[in-house]
């Protein structure tokens, strides 16, 4: 299925083999067989994945046990060139096409599903331990994948479908802001910035994250895909910071911790709007964006941008003095609308600040993105005997 801008392939748990119903290397390495890693060649040639970080996922689905709750869904990042499989975080594109799997899947309560209207597939995250909302639209007792909106970095048009992630502040640290910061300030080696020092807003809302401004490493946030994925050096730069904003939040406790764990947290540069030109062609003007934001995936340049990254760029921007609302101007914002490679995106997030045990303490109750989903191909994946 394509669910926003990525790509996967989606499995109900009981249609996996016995062995690989249950977390281990089993079920490791068939999903790795079938997105087709690890590959050296980089190229996916004996599988179903893509060779890009947008296009080598896999997810599991599963009718929930857990009350007030349709499905358990359950996300896996497969590495292309390295042993790797890796469930640390959720994909947010994908979550969109998770809802709508599992109402073609009929993992939902006949009962719940509208004849025409929406369906709000309630789905308990199982990666990150969160509930989110899909709004999906559904005709005929089906799930709606023909409509109008249109998604920058998706050539087609789609149905809409909203997705609300209720309290994304992730659990791995506890709260919004993993060193009660809004900025830190992180040390990395000299040759990474001059000076050693670069500010940061270390946020886990959807998913762990790094923003950093993109004029402290010498960009403006209006560079191509290809531009920074093609220079290596640039990618060393931008993994040094992760692995430092992995540290401070105290998601690894080594630097060599980080090569286990390359799904999450993420990184991304944030610049004040400029005009700039789209992957597509086209031109996205300064007065058509709040700010730009260029994300890194798996140690490459995301095409447009992860949807859980998204997710923090909507509360990051909800929130005063985060390097993310310094970029949009300054104010906090319900909603706000980015500049990525491909295009523009909106998302909204609310947020308020209440009393905590040291002092305030911001809290996010939900953020709201609009993608869409289709299925691509559905029936028999096959891998050698005995690949797991």
């Amino acid at each position: 299925m394509r669910g926003g801008t990525s790509k996967g392939v989606f499995f109900r748990l009981d249609d996996l083999p016995t062995a690989c119903q249950v977390p281990g290397l089993a079920r490791d390495r068939l999903l790795q067989r079938v997105i087709g890693s690890p590959d050296p060649y980089a190229a996916h040639i004996d599988g179903l994945g893509g060779a890009t970080s947008s296009t080598s996922k896999c997810v599991i689905l599963s009718r929930s046990t857990r009350p007030g709750h349709d499905v358990d869904y359950l996300y896996a990042q497969v590495a292309i060139t390295s042993d790797l499989v890796d469930g640390s975080g959720n994909c947010g594109n994908l979550t969109t096409a998770a809802g709508a799997f599992a109402l073609h899947a009929g993992l939902v309560d006949v009962a719940r599903v509208p004849q025409d209207g929406v369906c709000t597939v309630r789905l308990w995250q199982a990666n990150i331990g969160k509930t989110i909302l899909a709004h999906v639209p559904v005709a005929g007792g089906q799930v709606q994948e023909d409509g109008a909106f249109m998604l920058d970095g998706v050539a087609f048009p789609a149905a809409e479908i909203v997705l609300e992630f209720l309290d994304p502040a992730d659990d791995d640290t506890g709260a919004l802001f993993p060193t009660g910061q809004t900025v830190d300030e992180l040390s990395v080696p000299e040759d990474v910035v001059p000076g050693g020092r670069i500010a940061a807003t270390l946020i886990t809302a959807g998913i762990p994250m790094v923003f950093v401004r993109a004029a402290d490493l010498g960009y403006t946030c209006t560079e191509s895909r290809e531009r920074i994925n093609r220079d290596p050096v640039a990618l060393a730069r931008f993994e040094a910071i992760r692995v430092a904003g992995a540290l401070r939040m105290g998601l690894i406790r080594t630097p060599e911790e980080a090569a286990t764990r390359q799904h999450s947290p993420k990184i991304a540069m944030v610049a004040p709007p400029a005009t700039y030109r789209a992957a597509n062609g086209q031109t996205v003007a300064a007065g058509d964006v709040d700010l730009l934001v260029r994300g890194l995936s798996m140690g490459q340049l995301h095409h447009a941008m992860m949807g859980t990254t998204s997710v923090a760029i909507a509360t990051a921007a909800a929130i005063p003095g985060t390097l993310v609302s310094q970029a949009a101007g300054g104010a906090a914002r319900a909603v706000v609308r980015f500049g990525h490679p491909s295009g523009t995106l909106r998302v909204g997030a609310t947020a308020a600040c209440c009393d905590g045990p040291s002092g305030p303490q911001w809290r996010v109750t939900r953020a709201v993105m609009s993608r869409s989903a289709r299925i691509l191909m559905e029936g028999w994946v096959r891998v050698p005997a005995g690949c797991f």
